[in-house]
């Protein structure tokens, strides 16, 4: 059996990351397993530490045991740590292709080292749901770097979204399916 693949994008505080361990607990209630959170960002600011703090206080408030895993870039590198029976929440994509091309400019190796190892997300747990930022609906600047980003993203948007069962978008907190059959 094929691992499901949820997408899940939105704005910025548009209650996505919410839905997304929702959706990862619901998972893990119907179907069994182990729950794993795969953090992306770093605490790179004040902002940033309340962010994540609050994150892990929704995640412990949810009443459901997670398995949390820093994982700043090179997401291969943890892939062998999950199993069949684990429900894995990737958070977020946007940070993780931000870390990666700090690591490495060339944009085809920066796609294949996130989508391979998604790729093989995929056939080693139960489930998988990723996030990601929609920001590519506001203009983007002119600088070579940012629009380097903003292509990828889309890129990477586009190519989740093939491999995905379900994919929404979240608005306001509401979550509108945008693939898939609703559950």
């Amino acid at each position: 059996m094929e691992t499901a693949l949820t997408f899940i994008t939105g704005g910025a505080r548009s209650g996505k990351s919410t839905f997304a361990e929702q959706t990862a607990a619901r998972l893990a209630l119907n179907e069994g397993g182990k729950l794993h959170y795969i953090a992306t960002s770093k605490p790179s600011d004040e902002e940033m530490r309340l962010r994540i703090r609050r994150h892990k206080e929704q995640r412990k408030k949810g009443g459901f045991p997670w398995r949390t895993w820093e994982c700043h870039d090179r997401l291969g590198a943890i892939v062998a740590h999950f199993g069949p029976e684990d429900i894995v929440l990737l958070d977020c994509l946007t940070i993780l292709l931000a870390n990666e091309l700090r690591l490495d400019g060339k944009q085809d190796r920066v796609l294949e080292a996130i989508l391979r190892p998604i790729d093989d997300l995929k056939k080693h747990c139960r489930a998988l749901v990723v996030v990601s930022n929609e920001v590519l609906n506001a203009p983007l600047n002119n600088d070579r770097l940012t629009l380097t980003y903003g292509h990828l993203l889309g890129n990477l948007h586009r190519e989740l979204v093939k491999r995905a069962s379900a994919a929404y978008l979240v608005e306001a907190g509401i979550p509108v399916l945008m693939k898939g059959i609703k559950s």
